[in-house]
């Protein structure tokens, strides 16, 4: 803008030097036109008075008196006669002169007494103003002065002009200068972000009001930007799902720290980055290369022995594909609940089917047996009223394990842990006689929970229970309540066969026996320490399982304590 300003005053500078030289060298030659003819004319009066008193003679002294001279505005007079022949001449020889009647001023003499012209010199820049006058005896007396024309006047003049051009152009380039700083400081000091509170030139007013308005409009965008970033910075960041976003070249646009997580990387900085430095594995790079090219796709893959759901898909509009959104899920569990899902099924119409292919066989038999007697019938019933028990009892356990697992849990209370054990251990005596062992239980310190009365039966129940079947003669099962100030703790130890320590990591698992024969020979189902563990842990308790020093099995069961005067829900 400055540069425009000073040229643009540099430029009308020159142009009116120029003009006003122009101009003044035209009205100088104007000017001096009317000066040279006045005083001409004023001439001719004096040599024709002259010539009318002193007749030929005069003409002489008119060359003794400074007329011969051919200097530049210098008068030169000539007389020429009625044929047009040159009688006289101050400059030059009139016998080599030319006959000039057919000069206008001479014309015009003449034929209205007087006449002039102005013609060019051959000399450059030079012209001669003519003035002829009729005389009383025929003759024509002509006085032609020499002078410059417009251009040279405007010639003589260039020098100064010139100079005068440089002076000006300097106090142009100077003024200019000032002023558009002058003029520039207001709006280089305006304040963008408040436009309207600018005291400027009020031409301005109506680009304030347009800033003005257009910094609402974008302070207006900004928050909304801003409220979109942040919901979606909240939005992807709590997200357990990995979440990556890349252009269509593959630089890596934006992520979540899952994402991170997940693939188990750490992003140096802000610099684009491709999305092979996040993950370089086979599934991966296929997934995003299809993505990229317009394809969407969904695969298993593993990474760090974990299970992801990883899916691309592609980014478009109408220039095609413009990058693509990648999202990675941790399926492990969901791989892990549908393989149980699958063994759980398996085992459930595994354990109903035995029972079931029992009794078919068993009443087949019979059926078609004839003449059996009476006490092979009486043992076929027997047999099938145990397998109706046993198919019974896994069918219960079922039930309970839905109940579980659909959170249907009877209403909790207080439940005290020393009256429940002492009448499972009641219960249990005849059974441990039989088997020749011994049965015994030890309270250290009373303690509730807050529980069915029901499912703390059935959890030292089923411990007890398997620690007597699964003991040798001579062998102790032996319970004992203690605890702390915020748990109850119960043991169940025995000294029997024990448990295997690899098989240990799996006993809570449902149907899973670690001698699946004698466990069906004991009658087991394979799902009671599954539903006492599932039982324990939804009312914030745990049960946990070791080997006991000198043979035999420790099962540890915490449960919340509950004093008296606790809330019950």
């Amino acid at each position: 803008m400055k540069k425009k300003i000073i040229f643009s005053m540099s430029c009308i500078a020159l142009l009116s030097i120029l003009l006003s030289m122009v101009l003044s060298g035209v009205v100088s030659y104007y000017d001096s036109l009317e000066i040279v003819k006045k005083a001409t004319i004023a001439e001719s009066r004096y040599i024709q008075n002259g010539i009318a008193l002193g007749g030929d003679d005069y003409l002489s002294d008119i060359r003794s008196a400074g007329y011969d001279t051919a200097a530049a505005q210098s008068v030169r007079v000539t007389v020429i006669d009625t044929d047009g022949t040159v009688r006289f001449d101050s400059v030059a020889d009139a016998a080599n002169m030319e006959n000039h009647n057919d000069r206008p001023e001479v014309i015009a003499a003449r034929e209205n007494g007087a006449g002039e012209s102005v013609r060019e010199s051959d000399t450059l820049n030079v012209q001669s103003y003519n003035y002829a006058v009729m005389l009383s005896d025929g003759r024509v007396l002509r006085l032609s002065v020499g002078m410059k024309t417009v251009f040279g006047s405007i010639e003589r003049m260039v020098p100064w002009m010139l100079l005068c051009s440089v002076i000006i152009l300097v106090l142009a380039i100077l003024l200019s200068t000032y002023r558009t700083k002058q003029i520039v400081a207001p709006v280089n000091a305006i304040d963008l972000d408040h436009p309207m509170e600018n005291d400027v030139y009020g031409e301005l007013s109506p680009l304030l009001l347009r800033l003005q308005r257009q910094n609402e409009t974008i302070k207006e965008k900004m928050e909304e930007l801003h409220r979109k970033q942040t919901e979606f910075t909240a939005i992807t960041e709590n997200m357990r799902e990995g979440f990556i976003v890349v252009d269509a070249k593959g630089d890596v646009l934006s992520y979540n720290t899952s994402a991170v997580r997940l693939l188990d990387v750490h992003p140096e900085d802000d610099r684009p980055q491709s999305v092979l430095a996040f993950n370089r594995s086979p599934d991966f790079r296929d997934a995003v290369d299809s993505a990229l090219t317009g394809t969407a796709s969904e695969r298993i893959t593993k990474l760090a022995g974990r299970s992801y759901s990883l899916i691309a898909n592609p980014v478009t509009n109408d220039n095609g594909v413009q990058g693509a959104v990648i999202v990675l899920l941790d399926v492990t569990e969901k791989e892990e609940n549908e393989r149980l899902r699958r063994e759980f099924t398996a085992n459930v119409s595994h354990e109903l089917k035995t029972p079931l292919a029992g009794i078919r066989l068993l009443s087949d038999s019979i059926l078609q047996t004839e003449n059996m007697d009476a006490q092979t019938v009486r043992e076929f019933v027997g047999d099938i009223e145990q397998e109706s028990e046993r198919l019974a009892r896994i069918t219960e356990n079922l039930l309970r394990l839905t109940r579980l697992d659909s959170g249907m849990l009877p209403e909790a209370q207080r439940v005290d842990l020393s009256s429940v054990m002492a009448r499972v251990v009641r219960m249990l005596r005849l059974v441990a006689e039989e088997k020749q062992v011994d049965l015994s239980y030890e309270i250290r310190r009373e303690g509730q929970t807050l529980a069915s009365e029901d499912e703390i039966h059935e959890i030292i129940y089923n411990l007890t229970e398997n620690a007597i079947k699964y003991n040798r003669p001579g062998g102790f099962v032996k319970l004992l309540l203690a605890g702390d100030e915020k748990d109850c703790l119960l043991t169940v130890s025995d000294n029997g066969i024990g448990i295997p320590e690899g098989d240990m990591p799996r006993i809570f698992d449902r149907f899973y026996r670690v001698d699946k024969m004698r466990s069906r020979a004991a009658g087991g189902t394979g799902l009671g320490l599954s539903i006492a563990a599932d039982t324990a842990r939804r009312r914030g308790g745990s049960i946990e399982v070791r080997a006991r020093e000198g043979g035999g099995t420790v099962f540890t069961v915490r449960l919340p304590r509950c004093e008296e005067g606790g809330d019950e829900t």
